[in-house]
């Protein structure tokens, strides 16, 4: 790696702050290439600190100072100090005023933190780090201040003029400008502060409270898409009913604001009052947004919704203590997910995001643990590990608890910290406190990286009626942690007849029974449990709803993963099972096809899903889970000892077989579930499309052309988004004209609609078909690709990543071409660049060939001494 000064920082080391700022006055004055910023701060040395007479030392990046007073005197250069990230007065008084005044570029800044442009609209992010690039501040999240914000600008370039809180004045002022004064009476920390300025497309509505106290709603638009914003307020208004019945969370503010932008690195941000979104989980209409995308916008509006209460109202006391916000909002918003869908549907589609994202996280270089123990820069841990395991890890605290304990925990954990900043550890007492429960050895979970392994035996004695499961865990090594200690989790468990029933369920040494689901509490390095009165040897359902993050490893026998597939009452082990099955079977065709034999597909799996589709299930949606393959790279993580192509013309053989041999099945499957109506979003249809559409992805394997003209004609003559996308999906791997003529017309259709545009990139990105890396080339020059557009880069770039085979062709030009772009990104956005990145840092997962070829790729990026500091981190730990 080039030599550059890097600082890390460390949990260890941490600080109260030495100051405190009570109130906080912000300026805006926006002109057409620059606002000039005047921040009025009452600051305070924290009595709480150890530290006597210490200079004030603020954050500060890229801003052009004017000038800085000290209670009304203006300091001269000698009095204080400015360097690239610093401002620095060594003197000051215990308590006083400091006023300064800087300039900023919103349309330069191309890193879309602090103040930006886009499209005509101005735009803040400030999480983590990104106040600093507005004024010069604390910015820390345990220094929370009172603020208010006054904005002045061009009435007719920027007619809203928005900030947290509630609107208290505004006036017109001379040469046609406008003046707004908000104020907030919240406490927040710097990170929540948002500013928005420009000219939109308004949604109102109101939402009475659980106290009868009315709430105005207001939802803001870029020009043009009003018409896709309905969908979007009424999920707010279903999140903010949720809260209140199920954690009994009342909202604050007299007005709550919701701004969609097209040009934001995340996916939104839970600013107080002025929530910040990318349109992305914002827009909807039937001709432009799946169900898929309804599902999306109601979570995450729901996720930031939550954040007032866990992550506003409660913040945290540094940032790593990221997961304690993000971690219980996730869980927050699966929960009102599982609430609006279906249960076992959600909780598959949650699973299937930790192994495919989670897991590969936690077997690479970056593993950490949930609460990380230092960093270069915090952006490169907002994670699928501080995030989606986070969540995970406060499930397992509900399991453990009980449902209504843990509601009794947030409770108190609501009440006790309310307008404080704090951490994992004053989580898990309140926890304590409610429940009377001792997690100490659970706590664990914060601190140890990577994923646990559960190795599983049973044995049934027919003589004495029993059924012994023994439990051993372990956790891999991780980078900085080679030994680890056994961790407190809930290991779920069922056991179902041959007659397809759940059994009865009882302990020896216990004298109650439950029928169903019974919860084991592991914590030692082995457990042993036995049952008794089991009349039969069951099939284990193992791991019930995913109870604990972990890799789960059984012998399960073919036979009875097709008995689970057909008769678990679980839907994630139902799941769990066929896709147990798909592997075994992907496994033994792939072993044939490498030794050079001729491949036999195992009976049992085609019978299984024969099963499944000769008599539908109620849950349509849950049966287009149970139909799909587990995806490419989640196969290679389990068959390691497999070559990608071989695997890869596996799963295709198979997939084909199965379409073959149930061919009238899946045509039938197709016609019932034909809807001749208008769209209508609501669970039960989304059920009826879903299931039409996985069943023209198999008849596809035909490879016929009265299949391919099927999928052309509902690609381009459905009347919902849902249906032409999911026949495009049909098509995307067939080297066939009417793919072909099915994307142009797509493309010449919705040339006018950005986020569909998106869709079609992702498309061509995410194709198995040899030519697709020459596409995507193209593609990187079409008129419609920004590369300082994110959605654009996701759509494209981080999709390409993630397409298992195209991506890791074996002449390594995948890796060439991303390292490329990588360079291209980070020089303007390096929070964009590092999730670019992502996929190279798995380069010791994949064979030895790959590996190679994709290490030389991060070796390149490493001889560049021109580096973000968060491609520098990322990729220094990938290539040491």
């Amino acid at each position: 790696m080039q030599q550059q000064n890097h600082t890390i920082t460390y949990l260890k080391n941490y600080c109260p702050s030495d100051f405190l700022i009570k109130r906080v006055h912000l300026h805006f004055d926006i002109q057409d290439d620059q606002t000039v910023v005047r921040s009025i701060l009452d600051i305070q040395r924290n009595p709480k600190t150890k530290t006597q007479k210490v200079p004030l030392v603020l954050n500060g990046e890229e801003l052009h100072l004017q000038a800085v007073f000290l209670d009304g005197k203006a300091l001269i250069k000698n009095e204080y100090v400015v360097d690239e990230k610093h401002l620095t007065i060594q003197i000051v008084p215990d308590q006083f005023i400091l006023e300064t005044q800087v300039v900023i570029f919103p349309k330069k800044n191309t890193t879309l933190m602090g103040l930006y442009q886009s499209r005509h609209n101005l735009c803040t992010q400030c999480e983590s780090e990104g106040f600093r690039r507005i004024t010069y501040f604390l910015d820390r999240p345990d220094v929370m201040s009172h603020f208010t914000t006054t904005l002045s600008a061009d009435k007719n370039k920027y007619p809203i003029l928005l900030s947290n809180g509630n609107l208290i004045e505004e006036k017109e002022l001379e040469h046609n400008r406008r003046w707004v004064h908000w104020e907030d009476p919240s406490l927040k920390p710097c990170y929540l502060f948002a500013l928005v300025a420009g000219d939109f497309d308004l949604i109102q509505d109101t939402f009475i409270t659980l106290s009868n106290r009315t709430i105005d709603l207001y939802l803001y638009l870029e020009k043009g898409f009003r018409d896709q914003g309905d969908y979007a307020m009424l999920a707010l208004k279903k999140s903010m009913k949720w809260d209140e019945e199920k954690f009994g969370r009342e909202y604050d503010l007299n007005r709550y604001m919701t701004v969609a932008v097209s040009d934001f690195n995340m996916g939104a941000m839970e600013n107080k009052g002025l929530n910040i979104f990318n349109t992305k989980y914002i827009l909807a209409k039937p001709q432009t947004a799946t169900d898929t995308d309804y599902i999306n916008i109601e979570r995450v509006i729901g996720h930031e919704y939550f954040h007032n209460w866990s992550g506003n109202r409660i913040t945290c006391r540094d940032w790593f203590q990221l997961t304690l916000k993000e971690g219980l909002t996730v869980l927050r918003d699966q929960l009102f997910t599982e609430d609006m869908t279906s249960q076992g549907v959600a909780r598959i589609d949650v699973v299937n995001t930790m192994r495919n994202h989670q897991f590969p996280e936690d077997a690479g270089p970056m593993a950490h643990p949930i609460r990380p123990e230092s960093y270069l820069k915090i952006d490169n841990f907002y994670t699928a590990t501080v995030y989606e395991k986070g969540a995970e890890v406060i499930r397992m605290v509900r399991t453990l608890l009980t449902p209504d304990i843990f509601r009794k925990g947030m409770d108190y954990y609501f009440s006790h910290y309310d307008g404080q900043a704090v951490t994992t550890e004053d989580f898990i007492a309140a926890m304590e406190a409610a429940s009377g429960k001792e997690l100490t050895q659970f706590s664990r979970w914060y601190h140890q990286a990577g994923t646990p392994v559960l190795r599983v035996k049973t044995k049934y004695d027919a003589n004495k009626k029993t059924y012994t499961i023994i439990i051993k865990q372990s956790c891999p090594p991780t980078p900085g942690q080679e030994n680890k200690l056994p961790l407190h989790l809930p290991f779920a468990i069922g056991l179902i007849g041959k007659n397809c029933e759940d059994l009865t369920l009882q302990l020896q040494d216990e004298n109650k029974s439950v029928k169903g689901t019974k919860i084991l509490e592991i914590k030692k390095l082995e457990e042993t449990f036995t049952f008794v009165d089991i009349a039969e040897n069951p099939a284990p359902s193992l791991l019930r709803h995913f109870s604990a993050p972990v890799e789960m490893q059984y012998d399960y026998t073919n036979e009875e993963l097709a008995l689970l597939l057909r008769c678990d009452s679980d839907a994630f082990c139902r799941w769990e099972a066929g896709q147990r099955l798909m592997m075994n079977v992907i496994k033994a065709v792939a072993e044939a096809i490498a030794a050079g034999k001729n491949p036999v597909v195992d009976p049992i799996l085609i019978n299984g899903i024969h099963q499944l589709i000769s008599k539908p299930m109620r849950d349509l949606n849950l049966l287009s889970r149970l139909l799909m393959f587990p995806s490419l790279k989640y196969l290679l993580t389990h068959l390691p000892q497999i070559e990608l192509d071989v695997i890869f013309e596996a799963k295709t053989l198979i997939e084909k077989t199965v379409a073959e041999t149930l061919k009238e099945a899946f045509e039938k499957l197709l016609k019932d579930n034909i809807l001749f109506h208008d769209y209508v979003y609501n669970i039960i249809e989304c059920g009826h499309r879903r299931i039409k559409n996985c069943a023209l992805y198999y008849l596809l394997k035909h490879d016929k052309e009265k299949y391919h003209l099927l999928a052309f004609e509902q690609a381009t003559q459905a009347n919902n988004m849902t249906d032409q996308f999911g026949a495009l999906g049909a098509l995307n791997d067939l080297a066939v004209s009417h793919r072909e003529k099915a994307l142009a017309q797509f493309y010449e259709r919705y040339q006018h609609e950005p986020l569909v545009v998106n869709k079609w990139f992702s498309l061509q990105a995410s194709s198995t078909l040899p030519t697709v890396i020459n596409e995507v080339k193209k593609l990187l020059h079409h008129p419609a690709f920004d590369i300082n557009n994110p959605n654009n880069v996701y759509a494209l770039l981080v999709t390409f990543g993630q397409n298992t085979l195209r991506f890791h062709a074996k002449n390594g030009e995948g890796y060439q071409l991303m390292v490329d772009q990588v360079l291209l990104i980070d020089a303007k956005n390096p929070q964009v660049s590092t999730r670019v990145v992502q996929p190279l840092t798995q380069w010791k997962q994949m064979d030895s060939v790959r590996g190679a070829l994709m290490k030389q790729a991060l070796q390149r990026l490493a001889q560049s001494n021109k580096l973000s500091d968060n491609l520098f981190e990322i990729v220094s730990k990938s290539v040491g």
